[in-house]
This record gives C-alpha cells, sequence and structure tokens, in this order.
C-alpha cells in the first residue's frame, strides 16, 4: 500500500514537473516570437524611413521634373503600416522647410492620398491619436478638415482640443479663436503662446470680439486677451485693461500690469504709484518691474521709499534694482557701506549689484 502510495506521489510530482516545463517553453516561445516580430518591424521602420526620406529629398532637390515612378515603393504604399509612418515622416519633414520644399511635401501627401489615414485617426477613441490626426490635417492645409476638425473644440481631453484650437487659428485666422467666447477649459501658457504666435489681425476689425474676452468668467481667456493688447498694441483697450486692476485673480491684475506698462501713456506711472498699496505683494512687485522699464527718473524717490520702508525682500529686490537702472549706483553703495544698514538690505543691494555686472 506504501508502494503504490509512493509510486502515485512519484507520477503526479513527475506530471506536475511536466506540465511546468511545458509552460516554460511555450513562455520563451511566445517571447522569442515577440523579439522577432519587435526585430522585424524595427528593421522595417527602418528600412522604410530611408525610402521615405529619400522619396521627400528627390521631390525636395528636383521636384517634379525628376520624378521616378518606384515600384517598390509604390508597392508599399497600400500597406498600412507603411503609409502611417510616410505620413508621420512628411509632417516631421514639413516642419523643417518652408516655401517650395514646404509645397513638394504637400504634394507628395496629396499624390498618395495620405489624408486617408490622417481623417482615420479623427475617428478613433483615443486621444493621442485623434490629436495626431487633427495635427497632421493642419500641416498639410487639408481645409476640408474644418468641419471634422470644429467638435473636437469640446473634447474633455486638452491633447485633443489644444489641437483642434490651432487648427482653426490656422485655417481661420483671427476668426479662428471663436471658441475663446464660451471656452470654459484653461488656456495653458504654452497654448496662449502657441495661439498668439500664429495670428495677424487687424485691431480695428476685433473690437467688440476682444470687449467681450476682456469680460470672461475665465481667467485664462481674460490672460490671452490682454496678451494680444499687448502684441498688437491695441490702445484702444487701454481703459479697460486700467479696470482689471481690480479683478479679483491675481494673475489677472499681474498680466493687466504687463499689458499696460505695454501701452504706456503719460499718466501710467501716476497711476501705478496710486493704486499700489492697494495691490497683493504679487501685484506690486509687477508694478515696480514695469515702472522700471520706463526708465522715468522722477520714479527713484518712490524706488527709495520702498526700498528703505518695507521688510518685504521681493520689493526690496524689485526697488534697488529699479534705482540701478537710474544709475543710482553711488546711492545703494552708501548704504552698504553705512555701518547702521540693515544686514539683509546690504545683501539684497549687492544682489543687484552684481546682477548688473
Amino acid at each position: 500500500m506504501t508502494a503504490l502510495f509512493l509510486y502515485v506521489s512519484v507520477h503526479e510530482l513527475f506530471l506536475t514537473f511536466l506540465g511546468i516545463l511545458i509552460l516554460v517553453l511555450l513562455l520563451i516561445i511566445v517571447v522569442l516570437s515577440y523579439s522577432f516580430h519587435q526585430y522585424k518591424t524595427l528593421t522595417h521602420i527602418h528600412q522604410w524611413s530611408d525610402m521615405i526620406d529619400e522619396k521627400v529629398s528627390e521631390a525636395i532637390v528636383y521636384g517634379p521634373e525628376e520624378k521616378k515612378d518606384d515600384e517598390i515603393f509604390n508597392t508599399y504604399s497600400q500597406e498600412s503600416s507603411f503609409r502611417n509612418l510616410f505620413l508621420e515622416r512628411l509632417v516631421a519633414s514639413e516642419k523643417k522647410f518652408s516655401g517650395g520644399a514646404q509645397d513638394e511635401i504637400k504634394k507628395i501627401f496629396t499624390d498618395y492620398n495620405l489624408q486617408k489615414e490622417a481623417f482615420k485617426k479623427l475617428e478613433q477613441k483615443k486621444p493621442h491619436l485623434i490629436a495626431e490626426g487633427i495635427q497632421e490635417l493642419t500641416a498639410m492645409k487639408v481645409e476640408s478638415a474644418v468641419p471634422k476638425i470644429m467638435p473636437f473644440l469640446k473634447h474633455p481631453s486638452p491633447q485633443v482640443y489644444q489641437e483642434a484650437q490651432y487648427a482653426m487659428v490656422v485655417f481661420n485666422g483671427f476668426q479662428g479663436l471663436h471658441f475663446l467666447n464660451d471656452f470654459a477649459y484653461i488656456i495653458s501658457d504654452w497654448q496662449q503662446l502657441r495661439l498668439l504666435r500664429s495670428i495677424n489681425l487687424d485691431p480695428d476689425q476685433c473690437q467688440q470680439v476682444v470687449n467681450v474676452w476682456l469680460d470672461s468668467q475665465n481667467t485664462s481667456v481674460i490672460i490671452f486677451a490682454l496678451r494680444l493688447l499687448r502684441k498688437f498694441q491695441m490702445l484702444a483697450f487701454y481703459n479697460k485693461a486700467r479696470a482689471l486692476l481690480t479683478h479679483p485673480a491675481i494673475d489677472v491684475r499681474i498680466e493687466a500690469v504687463k499689458a499696460l506698462q505695454s501701452l504706456e501713456t503719460p499718466s501710467t506711472i501716476t497711476e501705478f504709484k496710486e493704486i499700489y498699496e492697494e495691490q497683493p505683494l504679487e501685484v506690486q512687485i509687477e508694478m515696480l518691474k514695469a515702472m522700471k522699464l520706463s526708465h522715468d527718473p522722477r520714479c527713484a524717490d518712490f524706488y527709495k521709499e520702498k526700498l528703505n520702508g518695507t521688510n518685504l525682500p521681493g520689493i526690496k529686490i524689485a526697488a534697488a534694482e529699479a534705482l540701478l537702472s537710474l544709475g543710482y549706483h553711488d546711492y545703494l553703495l552708501e548704504i552698504i557701506e553705512n555701518d547702521a544698514s540693515c544686514p539683509q538690505l546690504v545683501q539684497i543691494i549687492k544682489h543687484a549689484l552684481q546682477e548688473k555686472i
């Protein structure tokens, strides 16, 4: 009986070991197969990239006159994975060139009907694929894509709606900013810069809509509008910008100070002084920086007052730098050499002098 039990136990152990061995072998086969597949894919990508780059280079250098009918390339261009890589490389190349070279790249895009791949991405569920599709259609100036891109302005993913915003501006210029009228999300600083760099406008033709943005409940829209005033020197909005110095959001007040400095009038410095004490620390520092840019010698006493009459390091630093910009080097040195001077003040002035050097 004992012998039979031992036999059964050994048999079960053998079967268990054999099962584990088979599983390990299967796992090894799967890993090797996957690795081989990845290797082949990477090899194909490398070879295809070289083919595509050569195609683009020939088109740019020789133009349509030297266009060659490449059967191998044409065969590959029917494969989905090749076409996606082709589209990706074309968009990357388009960013590097301008003028006639860009035109040749867009002609390749049209000749191989690659907009089909870009449009397919707009139908995907993954945000990064949708964003890629919008980016590709925008880069290649496919104007027929505008109606399909517009709904993505309200997409929940920032990655998607930011690309849609940029696309609207590229295709429609200033009119493409219409989405700001009722935009609920935050516009990042990076996105604002991107949009500002992409638009040109006639300030006289946008008065009404800019007023709407300056009255927006979305602080990032107000900030964008204030940056618009700065870029295009929209002097007609000076009073509107000044009124925003009482806005609840500190970021809006800071941007309003920058806008007022850019649109400076003879009364700007006086207005800053009058409301200076009512402002939070961050805005006071921004005001001192803005006043410094005016290089107005009449501000010297104001700077001295702020340098010596406060214990706030940020204010002292801004005041010292402003005095230095007006040529008060000797005045600052006297403070350093005075044994009665506050050590903190001495360190701040030394820092300002070193920065100047």
